[in-house]
């Protein structure tokens, strides 16, 4: 397998301007959003309510709008993601509904062939008149895909990206190129064809930790969300994501993920925190760690003794609007990121006030308009 696609790709780029730093939001198109909690907020599997979420995350300015690929859910007194609506399908309704903001779908490697991911996502590049994203993930909750038997357990991390590769590599030639003819460790395509080619090459998007992960991102990623225990960590992973980009000539944004929990005062939204944390469905939990790997009774261990942070399935922060702006602040300038996705408990109540009150005051302080 060659290093990079074999002609050249239109480059990436939004259907607009946007700011410096970018703010989204990830959609809640799994039933329970992302608090595995009996008294958080519950947002259902409905895509008139993701669509709902997308306009509003618009009319406030914000950048983009993500959803994930789910297969199964959780189980637990929540029934976290037991219900969940397709990625891909639902942001092409998105697409059609919204204007500006950038829509970006999810899609599992080690589901779907190249070809029919090249084809997918021309498609949704024309609906969205150039603001598709494409999140290339690999799969990491083994029972998801146990059930539909394409789970290879013998698969070690550093194959699972080697198979990504191949596959990010095809896929950009399908985007590029009249006919694809490979005989790869993973793939093969004879004399694939895949037309109309899109005009604006949909972004890719991926999610790493690893040095492998950071490699591949830094090789075919526009947008890589990056995950660490400390900022300082942080930092050192964004860095290492550009240089690496750099050193190809190539230029990549970096992301994290923030839960925001808002409140009128930073007492009132402590208290909401807390109040979601003490709902924390410990059974839920444990499953969510055994679909990872972690042995069956581990994770019930693990659980049992886990604390209402635990509810959270992101780092938050939980203030009135001016700690919020701060944090957010602190965080984008410590980590050197480019930008955030955001989460909300409660998206239709928390994105206006996040528009009005936190919003304005971050692009200020970038000095950009917004």
């Amino acid at each position: 397998m060659s290093a990079s696609p074999v002609s050249p790709v239109p480059p990436a780029s939004p259907a607009s301007p946007v700011s410096p730093r970018e703010y989204g939001v990830f959609l809640p198109n799994a039933a329970g959003g992302w608090l595995v909690s009996t008294t958080a907020p519950y947002p259902p599997a409905d895509y008139d309510h993701n669509k709902q979420i997308a306009k509003v995350a618009e009319e406030i300015g914000l950048d983009f709008v993500m959803a994930m690929a789910k297969w199964r859910g959780f189980g637990g007194s929540t029934d976290h993601w037991g219900e969940t609506i397709e990625s891909m399908t639902m942001m092409a309704g998105i697409a059609e509904a919204t204007e500006r903001v950038k829509v970006w779908a999810t899609i599992h490697a080690n589901m779907q062939n190249p070809a029919f991911a090249a084809k997918v996502f021309t498609t949704l590049q024309q609906i969205s008149h150039g603001r598709a994203g494409m999140n290339i993930v690999n799969g990491s909750y083994a029972d998801e895909f146990e059930q539909m038997g394409i789970w290879d357990a013998d698969m070690t991390k550093d194959e699972r990206y080697r198979m990504t590769a191949e596959w990010a590599h095809l896929v950009t030639r399908l985007w590029s190129e009249d006919s694809v003819t490979h005989a790869g460790e993973f793939y093969t395509l004879t004399d694939c064809q895949s037309r109309p080619h899109p005009v604006i090459r949909p972004e890719i998007i991926n999610a790493a930790t690893s040095p492998a992960g950071r490699a591949f991102q830094a090789q075919y990623a526009d947008g890589a969300f990056l995950g660490a225990d400390t900022l300082e960590d942080m930092r050192a992973s964004s860095r290492d994501v550009h240089d690496r980009a750099a050193s190809l000539g190539r230029s990549v944004k970096t992301y994290a993920m923030l839960t925001v929990v808002l409140g009128d005062t930073d007492a009132d939204a402590t208290a909401r925190a807390t109040e979601y944390g003490r709902g924390l469905d410990r059974v839920a939990l444990a499953n969510m760690r055994k679909s990872w790997g972690m042995p069956e009774e581990r994770a019930l261990a693990w659980a049992e003794g886990a604390d209402g942070e635990q509810a959270f399935q992101t780092v938050y922060v939980a203030g009135g609007p001016s700690r919020v702006v701060e944090h957010i602040a602190t965080v984008m300038d410590t980590a050197e990121l480019d930008g955030l996705m955001l989460i909300f408990p409660d998206y239709l109540a928390d994105l206006p006030v996040f528009g009005e009150s936190v919003l304005p005051e971050l692009r200020s302080l970038e000095g950009v308009r917004a």
